[in-house]
């Protein structure tokens, strides 16, 4: 019998089952392979800063990064690239190193360094999900590392600030968009009638940038136009996550709120319970203090006596 497995990773929102790109690539799989895995978000949890997520847990195995998991379940016999031919399996390694490189810095610059949807849809979201004081560390960590990478792999001369940067991002990415769309066509999928770890990854690539209510995004304007990506998309989640209706738990303080409130609750309830007893014990025979008959009134008396 196979060792059940688990995958930790950012829980869903936006009509999502995961907001977080790597995420959902790994979930997708699973589900085009029809591997069984547990899922368990990390949300609310210390792990949202210590952990690197994606995560399987398979018996004494651990395996991070979504191209290792997914080389991880090939293993276990879930192998959604089974039918791909050598020259669709080398296109698949194109097209992922494609998103690698031309929209990855994008979708980072879009939630994590742009200031307006960092302010309004990143930082609220991901700190709503991160136990306190870790809520203020999280969004921080994540915004440091973004801009981090986006430098490391796009900065170089003359290219050195960010503002500079972020014109030749946002092109590259708009052309990986394109290139995406037109190799998609018409089809559902990217390869024949069933999807493979391809789909998986544009998917995980695209979906969040599809769903997210963002403020300011003119890569997502320029995805809008784009439908068959879009229907993609939307395809998948209606096909494969329709039954799990990601609905993420309630913030930390509303929980906080509730918990309380039925902790109130309970201590009034055992309040009442105990005031019942007494008033139980109070009246029962056994416990009523012995006091001595009335004098029978004159009344009485008269009217006792024989004639």
């Amino acid at each position: 019998m196979a060792a059940a497995m688990e995958l930790r990773c950012w829980g869903g929102d936006w009509g999502l089952p995961s907001v977080h790109t790597e995420s959902l690539i790994v979930l997708a799989y699973t589900k085009f392979s029809g591997a069984e895995v547990t899922v368990s978000p990390i949300d609310w949890t210390w792990k949202t800063l210590t952990a690197t997520v994606p995560e399987l847990l398979c018996g004494n195995s651990a395996v991070q990064e979504p191209a290792q998991i997914l080389n991880f379940l090939r293993k276990q016999r879930f192998n959604a690239d089974y039918e791909l031919t050598a020259r669709e399996g080398a296109d698949t390694m194109a097209y992922i190193a494609l998103l690698e490189e031309k929209l990855r810095p994008a979708l980072l610059h879009t939630f994590w360094v742009d200031a307006e949807n960092y302010a309004n849809l990143t930082r609220p979201w991901f700190a709503s999900r991160s136990p306190f004081p870790l809520n203020f560390l999280v969004p921080s960590c994540q915004a440091n590392t973004a801009l981090s990478r986006i430098l490391l792999t796009k900065g170089e001369a003359p290219l050195h600030r960010i503002t500079e940067v972020e014109g030749k991002i946002y092109s590259d990415a708009k052309e990986c968009l394109n290139l995406l769309s037109y190799r998609l066509g018409t089809a559902n999928y990217f390869f024949g009638n069933s999807p493979t770890s391809l789909d998986a990854f544009v998917f995980g690539f695209v979906a969040p940038l599809h769903k997210a209510s963002l403020p300011s995004s003119p890569l997502q304007s320029h995805l809008r136009q784009l439908d068959n990506l879009t229907r993609f998309c939307d395809s998948i989640l209606a096909v494969y996550f329709s039954s799990d209706h990601p609905c993420p738990p309630p913030p930390v303080q509303e929980t906080m709120d509730a918990n309380l409130q039925k902790l109130t609750q309970l201590v009034n309830k055992e309040s009442n319970l105990i005031e019942k007893m007494d008033d139980n014990l109070r009246s029962s025979p056994q416990h009523k203090p012995h006091r001595p008959d009335p004098k029978p009134s004159l009344s009485t008396a008269k009217s006792s006596t024989p004639a």
